[in-house]
């Protein structure tokens, strides 16, 4: 058996939260799964509520109330909880930001953007001003710092595994300046180049492929079941069903064989970078056939 792992509660709310929760349901004398039979969520769920690693759902809150007696308590701290996990960040990624700390291997798609771990400051503010144009300058400076300090995702040989397939326009059509844009790419090949991630460019010439109705990030785990996430401008998904998840996991295999190999792209990328810098670079991409 697994040894039990103490919560800090004052780690964060979401600890604290988790802490009361676990306290709660053993002072019932209830197990894990006592506590959400007869609700939509599983065991693994719950736990990692407790853990702090998720937020609770309201539905949930309200079912572990009835079943505990607790008077409404955690229906009427789930607020606080999304509050504490969103600020700098929005409420639908606060779940994937605790996953991704997890993950053991990490497989993205990107269609249309440097992965957000791998963005620098002057392409964040792009992003964020162009999707948050009233955003205040203190707002932007916290999304910038958040964003950054998941470069870990990337960047860290302790980190997950990590894969990205990164479509062809992400270098064809600059967001910043050419003197950014070439930092940015150069920064991409330097992460690559150090073998902490793997990255792939689907030609724009690749025809139909896999994902083309948006973004995909697989992740894996040690100890929980795989999943996947989707995000669109102002909303993402989580979707853990397995058997969808395998249907997924297989349609990003299928992606990353439509794509160039590794270390073409790698050449690819750095080959942008150079021509930002000399002024040579976006070229025109219909002289240009498959690999």
């Amino acid at each position: 058996m697994a040894a039990r792992k103490e919560i800090d509660g004052s780690a964060s709310v979401p600890e604290f939260y988790g802490k009361e929760l676990r306290f709660k349901r053993e002072e019932a004398g209830l197990t894990l799964e006592g506590l959400v039979e007869g609700s939509f969520y599983g065991v693994t769920y719950l736990s990692e509520i407790e853990r702090g690693q998720r937020r609770m759902p309201v539905d949930l809150a309200q079912h572990v109330d009835r079943v505990l007696k607790t008077d409404g308590f955690f229906e009427r701290r789930c607020e606080d909880v999304r509050k504490a996990r969103r600020k700098g960040l929005a409420d639908y990624f606060a779940d994937v930001l605790q996953l991704e700390k997890r993950a053991r291997n990490i497989d993205e798609w990107s269609p249309h953007l440097v992965p957000g771990p791998l963005q620098l400051e002057p392409y964040i503010r792009a992003v964020v001003q162009a999707s948050r144009p009233f955003d205040t300058d203190e707002e932007i400076a916290e999304k910038v710092a958040i964003r950054r300090s998941r470069a870990w995702v990337f960047e860290d040989r302790e980190g997950p595994g990590s894969w990205a397939v990164l479509h062809e326009s992400i270098l064809r059509q600059p967001l910043v300046g050419p003197d950014d844009m070439a930092e940015q790419l150069a920064h991409i090949a330097a992460v690559a180049r150090r073998r902490t991630f793997i990255p792939q460019i689907l030609p724009w010439n690749a025809g139909a492929h896999p994902f083309m109705m948006g973004t995909a990030w697989l992740m894996s785990f040690g100890d929980a079941p795989p999943l996947m996430y989707t995000e669109g401008m102002y909303s993402g998904q989580i979707i853990d069903d397995p058997a969808l998840v395998v249907q997924y996991n297989k349609a990003y295999d299928r992606l990353r064989a439509a794509a160039l190999p590794p270390e073409e792209s790698l050449k690819m990328i750095e080959e942008a970078a150079e021509g930002y810098r000399n002024g040579t670079y976006p070229r025109r991409p219909e002289h240009r056939g498959l690999a």
